[in-house]
C-alpha cells in the first residue's frame, strides 16, 4: 500500500517534470505525454483525448454515485518580470519555483495522489481522476470536451490554488460586445449624431446599476466597461460607438437570464460572446462542506473562474497553493503544501457518503 510520503515524493517528482516541459494553453501535447507516461507506469489505466487524460477507479456500472477530481494541465505564458527560467524546476528551501508550479500543477498533483492513495481500499463511491487541458482560456477542447464520455458526474472537486480553503461559490462569466448608432456629418457644422454620446447613457447604465440579488459568499454582479472604440478622424462625427463589458455574475443568476436583464434596460444593440460560462455553488448542507467544516476549512467565494463554469453538476474548488502566486513572475509552490493538500484532500474523501 502506498504511504503518503511516497506519493508526496512521486508527486513532486511528477511536478518537476511538468514545469520542465511548457505547456502553454492549446499546447498541451509534450506534458500530456509526460504525465500519461507517468500513469501508465503506476499501473493506472489511462483514456486519452487531444490533451486530456482521466482514469476510473473502477467499473463504473454499479449503482455508486460518482465524484470527479479535475485540475488543468495548462498554463499561461510566462510574465514579463521572471528573473529565472520559468521551465527550470528549482528547489530552494521550501520553495519549488516553475511556470504552473502553483497554478495548478501542484493542485493536479495533488489529487492525483490522493486519487491513487483512495482507489487502494473499497470507497462508497465511483471515483474518475481527469487532468485536462486549455483551462486558462477556457478552451473547448479542455474538460467540457470530455464530460460526455465520464458520464453521470454527483460531485466534482476542482483542483486550483485556494490555500486549502473550500470555495463553495465561483463568479461567471459574460462578455458583451455593445453598439450605439449615430450619424455621421462634419464636426465643424451642427450635424449628425454623434454615437459616442448615444453610448455614453449606457456607459454610465453599466457603471452604476445594481441588481437585486446579492450573493453571500460572492456579493452583486459586477459590471465593468473595459474597451471603447469610436471614431476614424477628428473632424467627422461618428456614427458607430463600439464598447466592451465584462460582466462577472453571481450565482443568483444564470448567464441568460442576466443576458435579457441587460438587454431589457439599455438602448444599446447587445450581443454576447458567450453564456456558457456559469456561475457554481455548493450548499452548506452538502457532506463535503460540512465535512469541511469538521476539518476547520472555512469556505469562501471566490472571484476568479475556472473549470467549474463548465461544468453542469455540483462542484466544489480546492487545492494547496495561493491565488495570489498564479500568473505571477517567478511563480511558486511550497512542498509542504503540496504534502498538506494532499493529506487534506484524503480526509476529505475518505468514505465520504454522498
Amino acid at each position: 500500500m502506498k504511504t503518503i510520503n511516497e506519493l508526496r515524493e512521486e508527486s513532486i517528482e511528477l511536478l518537476q517534470k511538468m514545469i520542465a516541459t511548457p505547456s502553454i494553453s492549446r499546447d498541451e501535447s509534450r506534458v500530456a505525454d509526460v504525465i500519461q507516461q507517468f500513469m501508465l507506469e503506476k499501473g493506472l489505466l489511462v483514456n486519452r483525448q487531444n490533451n486530456n487524460l482521466w482514469i476510473h477507479s473502477s467499473n463504473c456500472m454499479d449503482d455508486r454515485p460518482t465524484i470527479l477530481l479535475n485540475s488543468h494541465i495548462d498554463t499561461v505564458k510566462p510574465a514579463a518580470g521572471y528573473t529565472r527560467d520559468p521551465y527550470t524546476p528549482a528547489i530552494e528551501g521550501d520553495c519549488l519555483f516553475g511556470l504552473g508550479s502553483n497554478d495548478a500543477g501542484a493542485p493536479m498533483v495533488s489529487l492525483l495522489a490522493a486519487f491513487r492513495y483512495l482507489i487502494q481500499k473499497e470507497q462508497p463511491y465511483h471515483l474518475i481522476y481527469a487532468c485536462t487541458a486549455e483551462e486558462e482560456v477556457s478552451g473547448k477542447n479542455g474538460v467540457e470536451s470530455i464530460l460526455p464520455q465520464l458520464g453521470h458526474v454527483d460531485l466534482a472537486v476542482v483542483g486550483e490554488p485556494t490555500s486549502m480553503q473550500p470555495a463553495v461559490a465561483e463568479k461567471g462569466l459574460m462578455v458583451l460586445d455593445c453598439t450605439s448608432y449615430g450619424k455621421s456629418g462634419h464636426a465643424a457644422r451642427n450635424e449628425g449624431v454623434n454615437a459616442i454620446y448615444e453610448a455614453i447613457p449606457n456607459i454610465e447604465w453599466f457603471r452604476t446599476y445594481k441588481f437585486d440579488r446579492i450573493s453571500q459568499f460572492l456579493g452583486p454582479v459586477k459590471m465593468s466597461v473595459t474597451q471603447v472604440n469610436a471614431g476614424t478622424q477628428h473632424n467627422v462625427v461618428p456614427d458607430v460607438c463600439r464598447f466592451v463589458v465584462d460582466v462577472r455574475v453571481n450565482e443568483l443568476y444564470t448567464n441568460e437570464e442576466l443576458l435579457e436583464l441587460i438587454k431589457d434596460r439599455t438602448s444599446c444593440e447587445v450581443k454576447e460572446r458567450s453564456t456558457r460560462l456559469n456561475s457554481s455553488f455548493i450548499s452548506a448542507e452538502h457532506p463535503i462542506v460540512k465535512r469541511c467544516i469538521e476539518l476547520g476549512l472555512k469556505p469562501f467565494g471566490s472571484p476568479t473562474m475556472s473549470d467549474q463554469a463548465l461544468m453542469p453538476f455540483t462542484s466544489i474548488k480546492i487545492g494547496p497553493g495561493e491565488s495570489s502566486r498564479s500568473h505571477t513572475a517567478n511563480e511558486f509552490v511550497n512542498i509542504s503544501e503540496i504534502e498538506h493538500g494532499i493529506k487534506t484532500y484524503i480526509q476529505l474523501l475518505d468514505g465520504l457518503q454522498l
